[in-house]
């Protein structure tokens, strides 16, 4: 069929309650301080959609919110952004979901969900949505909807069936844990999948990078990219090795830097002129790497990247 979208982006929309400087010695006998507080968009599928979107891809989003206030700053955002809305479900028995994070001097974090994250609508039952896009990505696999086998079997399936390329992002499990070994079956059909070092240590159970990347290949994913933070990303197929350094950068808040990085990825690989089996990985790895770490430089998952031009004019700066 022909493609309507370049991406469709699945899974989580919510939004996040970033707390920057926390200091956890309290001024009263309830009360604490923090150096910043601020609400932000977020979720996995609306991150990597409004950066996909901003640097230029045709993308629709497959997600669910409340109808709520945070509800319509998600959509909202997403509309700014770009993105088309129009197959969002919403929802009135429901909540949109609201994550805090606790966001360090150094950009790490920590965040705190809560029984809405266990929500979503369930995208199986969009076949031709699925089906109608160049690429579509999982956001993310071990997370709700996609901590489900049947459900991540389904989705994979209508895609592969259309020619979709299908690109796994994963999360740690909050509620639900699912193994590799659970959906052996049906991840040969993945192309890429894009683990941090900490989702890939816990998938594999091995800690060198390399070895976490064999494991994945073992079980027949083609395509592994290992974000590995402050240290770059590792990418390995049954072709090829590429190790990526960091992009030099004065990291804020590391809030969406994965999900800018597959966003960029689809990007990159989506508007080259070679067949995906031929791909200049190298190059997409570098776009990719660039976007997230303009992620990193602002506070909040879809503050810091603007634009096609803005990575350009970066990745100018880095050489």
């Amino acid at each position: 069929m022909e493609k309507q979208f370049d991406l469709l982006c699945t899974g989580m929309a919510l939004v996040d309650s970033i707390i920057r400087g926390f200091d956890p010695e309290p001024i009263s006998a309830s009360g604490f301080r923090a150096e910043s507080g601020s609400l932000n968009v977020g979720g996995e599928a609306v991150n990597e959609a409004m950066a996909a979107a901003k640097l230029g891809l045709h993308t629709a989003i497959l997600c669910a919110l409340g109808e709520d206030g945070a509800g319509d700053m998600v959509l909202d955002a997403m509309r700014r952004s770009g993105v088309d809305t129009s197959t969002v479900a919403r929802s009135k028995e429901h909540p949109t979901p609201v994550t805090t994070m606790f966001v360090n001097e150094d950009g790490s974090r920590k965040s705190i969900t809560n029984g809405s994250h266990r929500y979503n609508m369930h995208p199986e039952n969009y076949p031709q949505l699925i089906a109608s896009a160049r690429a579509i990505t999982l956001g993310s696999m071990f997370r709700a909807p996609y901590d489900a086998p049947e459900v991540i079997e389904a989705v994979i399936r209508t895609a592969k069936d259309a020619g979709t390329i299908i690109l796994a992002d994963t999360k740690l499990p909050n509620f639900r844990r699912l193994t590799l070994a659970e959906l052996q079956h049906i991840l040969p059909l993945v192309d890429y999948i894009f683990p941090n070092e900490d989702e890939a240590k816990y998938y594999s159970g091995k800690s060198d990078p390399d070895e976490m990347a064999e494991v994945f290949l073992s079980y027949g994913v083609r395509n592994v990219i290992i974000k590995l933070g402050s240290e770059g990303c590792l990418f390995r197929n049954a072709r090829e090795r590429i190790v990526l350094p960091a992009c030099r950068i004065r990291p804020v808040d590391a809030t969406g830097a994965g999900d800018n990085f597959l966003a960029g990825f689809a990007a990159a690989l989506l508007q080259e002129k070679e067949p995906q089996h031929i791909a200049d990985h190298r190059a997409i790895l570098r776009f990719a790497n660039a976007c997230g770490a303009i992620c990193t430089a602002a506070v909040g998952a879809n503050t810091g990247l603007k634009s096609k031009a803005q990575v350009e004019a970066f990745l100018q700066d880095q050489n």
